[in-house]
């Protein structure tokens, strides 16, 4: 009888071996499509990632990727700080010393004429060359090419301010109104100039400190856009759906 029960059959043997690797085969299934949906799910959740204004590039491609936006984004420290020095130093004499630009254009024609003048008729003298003035001439296209492209902008800002105008976008509306009169308000402290400056330093701070601080400044603007358009939501359900719309405004309707 011992030996009996020791001798074991094969079909049974054969049928446990056949689970087991059922069982195993299972659980590599399910570990290799865990790994994969981990895998996958940085993937997706990357293309959900909010960013600012809806862009899709890199800030140094929003800015053209030349050379400005090299100045833009600090790339070389040296002309960056140079242009900055150069324009901060232009709004101390101007603004600060209040220097007028007429005087300054011809304090310092009257300076380099006097200096070529004098050098031009000293060189008689010593029996040296005179200085060597090259010609100016100024190219045809490069004006051409910025007057087309202001063309076209003023163009389209006439076909915005006509849809405006006409009733077809009341939160348009709202939004440039708001602007103009935050813009009327700035221009009330400070005049053309020193505003003119104010964005120029903007545009040397603001842009490279959203490229180093990018995931940081997106979370929190997805966070405020997300409050923004339910309280304008509610604005627009309690007011504005009750103002009534002119007939281009019905029609698109």
């Amino acid at each position: 009888m011992a030996e009996q029960e020791e001798i074991s059959d094969p079909r049974t043997d054969s049928l446990i071996d056949r689970i087991s690797d059922k069982i195993h085969g299972a659980e590599d299934t399910s570990s290799s499509s865990d790994s994969d949906s981990e895998v996958k799910e940085p993937a997706s959740v990357k293309a959900k990632i909010y960013r600012l204004f809806g862009r899709e590039k890199p800030v140094h491609k929003v800015f053209g990727g030349g050379k400005p936006a090299d100045i833009f984004l600090w790339r070389n420290k040296k002309i960056s700080a140079t242009v900055l020095g150069g324009a901060t130093a232009v709004w101390v004499l101007f603004e600060l010393l209040e220097y007028h630009l007429l005087t300054l254009v011809c304090h310092i024609s009257i300076l380099a004429l006097s200096l070529l003048f004098l050098w031009s008729n000293a060189t008689t003298f010593i029996n040296k060359r005179p200085p060597h003035i090259p010609e100016v001439r100024l190219p045809e296209d490069p004006f051409l090419e910025v007057a087309s492209a202001l063309r076209t902008e003023i163009n389209r800002g006439f076909v915005v301010l006509r849809e405006i105008a006409s009733g077809r976008d009341l939160k348009k509306f709202l939004l440039v109104v708001v602007g103009l009169w935050a813009l009327s308000i700035v221009g009330s402290f400070c005049n053309f100039l020193t505003l003119f400056y104010i964005v120029f330093v903007l545009l040397h701070t603001v842009p490279v400190l959203y490229e180093k601080y990018d995931d940081k400044i997106d979370a929190f603007a997805e966070k405020a856009i997300i409050q923004i358009k339910k309280q304008y939501a509610v604005f627009d359900a309690k007011v504005l759906s009750k103002i009534p719309r002119g007939p281009l405004g019905k029609k698109r309707d």
